[in-house]
Formats: structure tokens, sequence, C-alpha cells
């Protein structure tokens, strides 16, 4: 037996940028706070049944996404791009359903426009952080 590790035929890929996961933890579990809000505030302010389900089901698809990447975060694994992309997509949403549907009351509707700004930065943000981790820095041809 030799002492020389055996060549598995793949490279350990060193190249990668650095993330620091402990701060993509938080961005993603303030992410899935800010869903609960979204999902508590119809029952805090005057609101209309389209807003009480447009709001819940917001603010539970953004909790349960940002829930997913804090977990993946947590067992050392880089945030899904994806998800954090999805998440984008809901915060967006959020900022301008209030203009789409009566929400019945101007708290509920700023709160609601105010929520769907934060998710769509910070997810954003989680979303290009992971993915230019996970980006070599030089990408060598292949043969």
């Amino acid at each position: 037996m030799s002492d020389t590790p055996t060549d598995t035929g793949r490279e350990a890929r060193t190249d990668y940028n650095s993330l620091n996961t402990d701060a993509m933890q938080w961005v993603s579990a303030l992410v899935a706070l800010i869903g609960l809000s979204l999902v508590a505030s119809p029952f805090l302010f005057q609101s209309t049944d389209a807003a009480v389900w447009n709001d819940t089901l917001t603010g539970t698809a953004i909790f349960l996404l940002a829930g997913y990447n804090f977990s993946r975060l947590s067992r050392g694994r880089l945030a899904s791009v994806g998800v954090a992309s999805l998440a984008v997509v809901l915060g967006l949403w959020a900022l301008v359903s209030p203009s789409v549907i009566e929400m019945g009351s101007a708290q509920l509707a700023t709160g609601t426009a105010i929520s769907g700004v934060l998710v769509a930065f910070l997810s954003a943000y989680n979303a290009y952080a992971n993915n230019k981790a996970d980006t070599p820095e030089r990408t060598r041809a292949r043969a």
C-alpha cells in the first residue's frame, strides 16, 4: 500500500469565491420573518378577503422558501439560487399587489409594499452572493 491518495478522476475545486454562510443565514432568517409578518398583517389591520388570501399565501411561500435556504446554509451548503430568485418574484408581487388588489386599509397596503421591497432586495442579494460563490474565479477550457 502506498501513502499517496488515489486518483478518483475528480479534482477538488478550491477556486470558488468565499461566502460567509453565517451572514447569509441571517439574511434568509430575516426574509423568513418578513414572510411571517406578511402572513400576520391582514389579521392585524382592516383587510378584505382578497388581501387576506394574497398576504397569507404570499407570506407563507416566502417563509417556506427562505426557510429552505436557511436550512441549506445551516448544513454548510450554499443557498439555492433558484429558490432565492423565486422569493424575489414573490417579493415583487407583494410590492405591486396593493395596486392590483383592494387591501382594505392604507396601513395594510403600505406594510405589504414595504415587506415586498425588503423581501425582493434581500432575496436578490442572497441569490447574487450564492451564485457568485458558486462560480469559479477562473474557468478552464474543457478538453
